[in-house]
């Protein structure tokens, strides 16, 4: 497929602060592209490069098959930016925000009544349409960032904590919408501190720490790279006592909570098989049983040191 962004040696440097160092990237049209990675990873700093809000220290990229250090206007009148802050005027209506937007990106004229009213309805905003933007709550400021970014129907558009502020039945109509764009072929660039909508969203995900990129691949393939260890997750009739657990942790490391426990295993067949007769002599019934495939937030511990709560905490708290 042909690539809708390259990034090649991509660097930026603060002073002595090092926030991209030297990343390189594929993506391709189309693609949902998932970038995570722990607070001051240096997310924002390379949305920030590749839509020419700040220029790189090093190292280069393309963007729509445009140069962004010699050829940042072209990148700009193709891309759709919806930025982790809001970018709109307080004073505007929020139709005349998304008008004036449409303008800005040289909509024809005929068709901007159309794209603006089908924003509306997609993103539950017909009723507000005449309320200023400075009036609505985060929540429905953020939903109108987002219209804007996509009101001149850009071919790669960059996300960057898109569905933060937003409620529940928001949130699902965005991840809705990506999965439009993705079936239209148009690229998402998609930075957010939750796991698993990242997972659910991403056809690929690349994590960053502390400016370098530490891996990219499908959240299936990260999963499974992170352990090899099968889990079996088992549901008792009841508690197991201690020296159950003990006879337990002969097949393998055991956490458990009450009547489930879980227990890393070499060979399933011969765990289950173990388990079974330990059951027996205990007293207890295996009333269910089945194998736990790793989590794309295990894998993003395993390679951060970082754990996804914590990530929650920090962004919050930088909010505040």
């Amino acid at each position: 497929m042909k690539e809708a962004i390259v990034l090649d040696g991509l660097t930026k440097h603060y002073n002595n602060l090092t926030a991209v160092d030297h990343v390189s990237l594929n993506i391709e049209e189309g693609e949902v592209f998932g970038f995570l990675g722990p607070n001051g990873a240096g997310k924002t700093t390379t949305i920030r490069m590749l839509v020419g809000l700040t220029t790189p220290s090093e190292g280069t990229a393309t963007v729509a098959g445009y140069d962004i250090n010699h050829e940042i206007v072209e990148v700009k009148k193709r891309v759709g930016v919806v930025p982790e802050t809001s970018n709109l005027y307080d004073e505007l209506s929020v139709w005349d925000n998304l008008l004036f937007s449409s303008r800005l990106y040289h909509v024809p004229k005929n068709e901007r009544p159309d794209r603006i009213h089908n924003l509306l309805k997609t993103f539950n905003l017909e009723e507000r349409r005449n309320t200023k933007f400075g009036k609505l709550s985060k929540g429905l400021k953020r939903r109108v960032v987002i219209a804007a970014a996509l009101v001149h129907q850009p071919r790669i558009v960059f996300m960057d904590e898109p569905t933060t502020g937003l409620d529940v039945v928001s949130a699902l109509s965005l991840r809705r919408l990506i999965d439009e764009l993705r079936a239209e072929d148009t690229t998402v660039f998609l930075t957010t501190h939750y796991i698993e909508e990242a997972d659910q969203l991403s056809d690929r995900i690349a994590i960053i720490v502390k400016g370098k990129i530490v891996t990219v691949d499908t959240p299936e393939n990260i999963k499974q790279s992170v352990r090899g260890v099968p889990i079996l997750e088992v549901l008792l009739s009841h508690e197991p006592d201690e020296s159950t657990v003990k006879e337990l942790e002969t097949i393998g490391s055991v956490k458990h909570e009450g009547c489930i426990a879980r227990i890393e295993v070499e060979k399933v067949t011969e765990a289950i098989e173990s388990l079974s007769r330990i059951a027996t002599r205990s007293g207890m019934m295996i009333e269910e049983i089945a194998t736990i495939r790793p989590s794309l937030e295990e894998a993003f511990v395993n390679l951060t040191g970082v754990s996804s709560e914590v990530m929650k905490v920090e962004k919050e708290g930088k909010r505040r």
